[in-house]
């Protein structure tokens, strides 16, 4: 009697599990599904994402899950564990803490096809990542700031993580940018501390402030910065919120358009201030493409086919610098992307 009430109380626990797992599913429901979507969180940004996974889903005719773990680490390694559970085939995730998690990934990767997208986690045993050459879009944001502030000055960077690789590498990108270094090579990236001051010949990055993907600290933080550095010069944002919590805090400060705003993706409180004079630019990842690219990957492993998978293991979906010369265009594209993706 007790070993089957131990065993009705787990089942009970799984299906509670699957149940409230954070997740937007496809149009025909989970019990078709083949594949999954894994996130790093809960963000407009992974609405566009799911936006990618919805056409690809029509185009090839599979069925995937989306998955947005609110908690961080943990909840995506209990997302993830519960898909094994139920049999999913393949999964796309963008590793929360790569070098960390390295370990749990191969074991993952034995038992399902598995990919990374977004962030990459390159010692493990996926076999592909999909995503942007973030060292590169890095340096694009680096030169967005040199337009903004063209007679250089002093700058902060803030991001939400440093843990995951996607992050590291775009402020390396930045930095080596305004410090005029040269280029690195994808891969060998090698990154500066973060606890220290980096001054070339025109700009000055001050510090990388991090918030652990807390809007508010975010904020924070930019408040911070803007009363502790008298001539910041400009702020840039590496995560998809923190552009815009930097153009609020400018704002309350009574110094919009005095200290210049650059960022990465795509929010609409970012596109706004570049639509009104008061960011310069941003670099979007196009992140339906993400989602896409995933579900096409996917798809194709699962059924025999490696083609897909490049020598270099990495599928590049590219960027795009987004200025007030081109916003108009963008911002339609991405609104009709937005509605595709938004929870169901």
């Amino acid at each position: 009697m007790i070993k089957k009430l131990t065993l009705w109380t787990a089942a009970i626990a799984l299906a509670v599990a699957v149940a409230c797992s954070p997740k937007t599913s496809s149009d025909g429901g989970d019990g078709d599904a083949t594949i999954a979507y894994v996130t790093n969180g809960i963000d407009q940004f992974w609405d566009l994402c799911a936006a990618g996974v919805r056409q690809a889903e029509e185009e090839f005719g599979v069925k995937c899950e989306i998955h947005m773990p609110p908690k961080g680490v943990v909840d995506q390694k209990s997302i993830m564990e519960t898909l094994l559970a139920k049999g999913i085939k393949g999964i796309a995730v963008s590793p929360i803490d790569a070098e960390n998690q390295t370990p749990f990934l191969n074991e993952l990767a034995k038992q399902t096809v598995l990919i990374t997208h977004d962030a990459d986690a390159p010692k493990s045993d996926r076999q592909v990542y999909i995503g942007t050459d973030n060292y590169k879009a890095g340096r694009a944001l680096g030169q967005l700031v040199k337009e903004a502030i063209p007679d250089g000055g002093e700058v902060m960077i803030f991001v939400g993580r440093l843990e995951q690789f996607n992050a590291r590498q775009r402020r390396q990108g930045v930095i080596d940018e305004l410090l005029d270094r040269p280029h690195q090579a994808l891969g060998q990236v090698k990154f500066d501390e973060v606890a220290k001051v980096f001054k070339g010949d025109k700009y000055t990055v001050l510090d990388t402030r991090t918030d652990n993907m807390a809007e508010d600290v975010a904020k924070a933080n930019a408040e911070d910065a803007i009363t502790k550095y008298k001539d910041l010069a400009c702020m840039v944002g590496l995560f998809n919120y923190n552009p815009p919590k930097c153009i609020e805090a400018i704002k309350e400060a009574g110094k919009l358009g005095q200290i210049k705003v650059c960022g990465f993706d795509e929010a609409d409180g970012l596109l706004q201030a570049i639509k009104d004079g008061n960011a310069h630019g941003t670099i979007s990842q196009q992140p339906w493409k993400y989602g896409y690219q995933s579900v096409r990957v996917l798809k194709a492993l699962l059924d025999g086919d490696t083609s897909v998978i490049p020598d270099n293991k990495f599928i590049d979906v590219g960027f795009k610098v987004v200025t007030k010369a081109n916003i108009d265009e963008f911002w339609a594209e991405k609104k009709k992307m937005a509605k595709l993706g938004a929870h169901k």
